[in-house]
């Protein structure tokens, strides 16, 4: 398809139906048949898969698969930072003045990311951001990337418009455009965290382990609650899970991290490895 007409296309489509028609679509008992051209075609290892391929009773359940037990080690440490995904860095650094980078020339709010008052958001001024994508190949679950208290949720609704370097490139604000859902975490070491899944075209919809409503129940109507008992998660405890690729954004409170030393812009990472870690006090 011609370059300068895809960008404009996007704008156009009409994304949420076309992810909600893709969910049905992949959750058909006859999805299930495409479950293994799907691992040819994005060269996945079903050896670290939970569960015999042939067990998957849709593309959708395949999506959100599990690993097998113990293919993933948690970076240790209370003042460590572990990645909740696998997935590549899209863009990381300093959160100054309340925006963030979506790349080289586009900048967007961080109020508007989080749905909230720019009040609200100022605690993290000053702080720190890593955005790691999620492609079709990668494992969908979302885990704790610190060990805290769930205290809040916010979901703000949206357009799907795709995450990836199209989307990236040609969609001004893209991920405070997207619906997202964010949870706030209360840690000990790093002061406040907040885990913000974003929404992407033919993403389903996205599952939190701390309540059983989704971005599909909620579609259209923003919503911000406390979250009941702020359950206590350890580093690596799963959160929850797309349907199919996505983008987390990862915001720290914390001035005082440092990144890991393979930790770039571009670079892959798994879930668990370290991302950063607090400075030594001096």
């Amino acid at each position: 398809m011609n370059k300068k007409i895809l960008p404009g296309l996007i704008h156009r489509l009409p994304q949420n139906v076309m992810s909600r028609t893709m969910g049905k679509i992949t959750a058909s008992r006859f999805s299930r048949l495409a479950i293994r051209h799907y691992i040819r075609h994005y060269n996945i290892d079903p050896s670290i898969v939970e569960k015999p391929i042939r067990e998957y009773r849709s593309l959708k359940e395949f999506f959100a698969r599990r690993l097998k037990p113990g293919v993933r080690t948690i970076a240790p440490g209370d003042d460590v930072v572990a990645s909740p995904v696998d997935g590549t860095v899209s863009q990381m650094g300093d959160i100054h003045e309340g925006t963030l980078i979506q790349a080289k020339g586009k900048q967007y709010s961080l109020a508007d990311l989080l749905g909230d008052t720019t009040e609200a958001a100022q605690r993290f001024y000053g702080g720190k951001f890593i955005t790691i994508y999620l492609s079709p190949r990668d494992y969908h679950r979302i885990h704790m990337p610190v060990e805290g208290d769930l205290i809040r949720y916010t979901y703000v609704p949206g357009r799907l418009y795709p995450v990836n370097q199209l989307g990236i490139e040609h969609v001004d604000k893209l991920f405070a455009r997207n619906e997202r859902l964010v949870t706030h975490v209360q840690t000990s070491e790093l002061g406040r965290v907040a885990v913000v899944k974003v929404g992407a075209l033919f993403v389903g919809s996205v599952k939190v382990m701390y309540n059983k409503a989704t971005t599909n129940v909620k579609r259209g109507c923003k919503t911000s609650e406390d979250i009941p008992g702020t359950p206590h998660y350890q580093k690596g405890d799963e959160l929850g899970w797309f349907e199919f690729g996505s983008t987390v954004i990862l915001l720290f409170e914390s001035k005082q991290l440092e990144w890991a030393d393979d930790v770039k812009i571009g670079s892959p990472v798994l879930m668990g490895q370290k991302l950063a870690q607090l400075k030594p006090s001096e």
